[in-house]
């Protein structure tokens, strides 16, 4: 299988691509893409993509998340999201740092807070020191 690079040239270790429809429960590390329609949650101390054409059912729980298509549900992010002007978003998120380009659709509650852990993150046990990502906290 030929390595997939996003934009930045970073490697995409788990990709949902177009017309593809998946619903579960993911937990990884690294980067994850999301072209297709995804159903369920995901946790990951690394990065979640939605593309253009992604379509996402979910509760997020992430180091950072880019939304540039249509997500429906939760997010926390330890870094920070960014939503892209082609991108709607219709949920609560959480997170230190939120970029919200012209032109966005959103619809929900923000909490912007840079001193505590989010409760959920904590119970989720993706940022443990076991993990090697309770640095991601401390920034």
């Amino acid at each position: 299988m030929a390595e997939q690079f996003d934009e930045q040239g970073v490697l995409i270790n788990s990709l949902v691509g177009d017309g593809t429809s998946f619903k579960g429960d993911l937990v990884l590390s690294g980067l994850l893409r999301i072209d297709g329609d995804f159903s369920g949650t995901i946790k990951t101390p690394g990065k979640v993509l939605i593309g253009k054409k992604g379509r996402v059912e979910s509760t997020i729980i992430a180091g950072s998340v880019v939304i540039g298509g249509v997500v429906k549900g939760n997010i926390v992010a330890a870094e920070k999201v960014v939503i892209l002007s082609s991108g709607l978003f219709i949920g609560n998120v959480t997170t230190p740092r939120l970029i919200v380009e012209d032109g966005v659709i959103m619809h929900g509650m923000c909490r912007i807070d840079k001193r505590n852990i989010p409760k959920q993150v904590e119970d989720s046990g993706i940022f443990s020191e076991k993990r090697g990502a309770k640095e991601l906290w401390k920034r």
